[in-house]
């Protein structure tokens, strides 16, 4: 009887979750007094964002930085990963007022946090398990998951949105343990359709979002393609107290000390936890998520499907993403590579998991690109037994001064990095300005911005041409170079559309996709673009859209980096082997015939 009663109860709970999942895009935003007050660095991090002519600082002032600090005027927190959550963590203690510095060995965003879904989840998935097992923790997950997701939307709505996702039905209701629910199973297209679920997630433009995380946190110190070697010790040696450190782009080497030193190495967090400790025991599980990418015809324009069950119980997306389709995931173990790549059957399952619930034909021959990620997947190494694996996530200080961050998905990067630093706080004995700021702090080019941005930047580009005395310069702002650019860069998108009219770099980058050569030049000049897969990768998506298409464009990528960064012919030619080499991991059908017709 308590049982029943404990059911329907959580029932109830779950219901006004389920509601939740179409409303929670648009509550008020917590109040600031549960937030702390916001203080001097805080206002100053605010002036900088939203200031239009804000620069960030070069790569030279930040590796500058990096190098003053000393034992005896060390930083607060150095930051080892730039992904979603190594960025956050660098923005979390920056508008603490603590001094913060951040090292990434690749690029941003150039591991997992490039590599998801695109979705921003809501906890559905948490709904079910919550509801049929009677598991209050996973009902916590709801909430928690919706009330971060918002936040992650309000906070970068430019590179954010609402996606309503449909859930096919083929039976209309299953009762279970005496709660009625709809029943959602892979009948195959001979069974006839009885309806659909409608729910709302969040979808993002992850690599782009990254990218903003970390030009928002250069107001502390970020620098990419930058490697942790080896750890700086205590005379004792019972403490970790920086890094020696090693410029990759111009092998330089240098010492930078911290008061704590916080692992955000995603998959590769357990190789810097050896480097302190030869005995330390793994915390990671990899596994393996692979994701395709075809022609917009392939999903309605602005609506998901989830498919439920597979053959072998998984859940598959099939979701718009940038003008195509982005199908996936997959969920194998795998090891730890810095390039990952699909295995055909992989593709294969993906193509077959779709076609059921298509009246078009599944074709390999459509696959645009296909990748894989890396998730990685938690185990607290203070766990009795390893059966403790979670997609949630694990802070952890195994060894004095070294204070691991993993796990978790990106939905919640804002909250684990809130965790992440309040423990560095702890190991250091730092003393911060305030509390954790970050869950109203907006990221550069989010203020001030609105979906209607883009026609006044089609409006002012076309000003600007006859302003010329009606100087045709090539390349022109249609409605999807304008929205694009607005999407990609918010309120900056004007300094793109800038260099554009006056560098004469207005031309696409590539047939059938509004990505400018301009953008090139803006993304060297103020987001610390070092390399063509750089751009092709995380600054822009054509790789992960087209892989022929980016393949085609590397050579002029190259031109233009070259022009910013006064590169020789000996690294040009190192670039176009390593844009190859990484274009080779990503299992397109090679020489795809695909137009769209929209974007000429």
């Amino acid at each position: 009887m308590a049982a029943s009663i404990r059911l329907r109860r959580l029932g109830a709970v779950a219901a006004v979750a389920g509601g939740a999942c179409f409303t929670v895009l648009g509550n008020p935003p917590m109040a600031s007094s549960d937030r702390g007050a916001p203080g001097p660095t805080l206002t100053a991090i605010k002036q900088k964002i939203s200031d239009p002519l804000t620069a960030v600082p070069s790569r030279e002032v930040q590796e500058s930085a990096l190098i003053e600090s000393s034992a005896a005027n060390p930083l607060d927190v150095l930051v080892v990963g730039g992904g979603a959550t190594g960025c956050g963590v660098a923005l979390d203690a920056a508008t603490r007022g603590l001094r913060v510095g951040l090292v990434e060995r690749e690029d941003f965003s150039s591991g997992t946090s490039s590599r998801s879904t695109k979705l921003i989840h809501g906890g559905v998935r948490y709904l079910e398990k919550a509801v049929f097992n009677l598991d209050y923790g996973q009902l916590k997950l709801v909430f928690h998951a919706l009330e971060e997701r918002k936040q992650v939307i309000d906070n970068a709505p430019h590179l954010c949105n609402a996606l309503p996702c449909m859930t096919p039905c083929f039976s209309w209701f299953e009762r279970r343990s005496q709660l009625v629910s709809f029943h959602f199973n892979k009948k195959g297209k001979d069974q006839s359709l009885k309806g659909a679920v409608v729910y709302y997630d969040g979808q993002m433009n992850d690599s782009r979002l990254n990218v903003a995380l970390a030009c928002t946190a250069a107001s502390s110190t970020v620098l990419n393609h930058a490697e942790v070697i080896s750890f700086l010790r205590d005379e004792g040696g019972g403490r970790i107290i920086g890094a020696r450190i090693r410029n990759n782009l111009s092998g330089k080497e240098f010492d930078t000390y911290a008061k704590v030193v916080v692992n955000a190495a995603g998959p590769f967090c357990d190789s810097l936890r050896k480097m302190a400790d030869k005995e330390a025991k793994p915390m990671i599980c990899p596994s393996s998520g692979v994701h395709v990418v075809l022609p917009d015809y392939y999903s309605p324009e602005g609506m998901g499907l989830i498919v439920p069950k597979t053959k072998d119980g998984r859940v598959v997306f099939m979701l718009p993403w940038l003008g195509r389709t982005v199908a996936g995931t997959t969920d194998s173990n795998t090891s730890i590579t810095m390039l990952p790549e699909p295995h055909e059957d992989e593709i294969e399952f993906i193509l077959d998991a779709i076609s059921d619930y298509l009246n078009i034909k599944v074709r390999r021959v459509d696959v645009l690109s296909a990748w894989s990620g890396i998730r990685p997947l938690a185990m607290d190494p203070r766990a009795k037994n390893t059966e403790s694996i979670s997609r949630d996530h694990v802070v952890y200080e195994d060894f004095p001064g070294l204070v691991t961050i993993t796990g978790g998905k990106w939905t919640t990067y804002r909250s684990m990095a809130e965790d992440a630093v309040d423990a560095a706080i702890k190991s250091g004995k730092l003393t911060p300005a305030n509390k954790c700021l970050t869950y109203d702090l907006q990221l550069v080019g989010a203020d001030g911005w609105d979906p209607a941005s883009f026609t006044v930047l089609a409006q002012q580009y076309m000003r600007m041409k006859r302003s010329h005395g009606g100087k045709v310069v090539p390349g022109v702002m249609d409605t999807a170079v304008a929205k694009h650019l607005s999407h990609a860069y918010g309120t900056f998108a004007e300094r793109v559309a800038t260099i554009a009219q006056n560098e004469n770099l207005g031309k696409r980058l590539a047939h059938g996709y509004p990505i400018l050569e301009a953008e090139v030049a803006y993304c060297a000049r103020h987001e610390y673009c070092e390399s063509v897969v750089d751009f092709i990768a995380r600054r822009s998506r054509l790789a992960f859209l087209d892989t022929d298409a980016a393949r085609r464009a590397v050579p002029r990528v190259i031109e233009i980096l070259a022009a910013e960064h006064k590169w020789d012919k000996s690294r040009q030619k190192q670039e176009m082997q390593k844009a190859q080499e990484f274009l080779e991991t990503f299992k397109s059908s090679r020489n795809a015939q695909f137009h769209d017709g929209k974007h000429t």
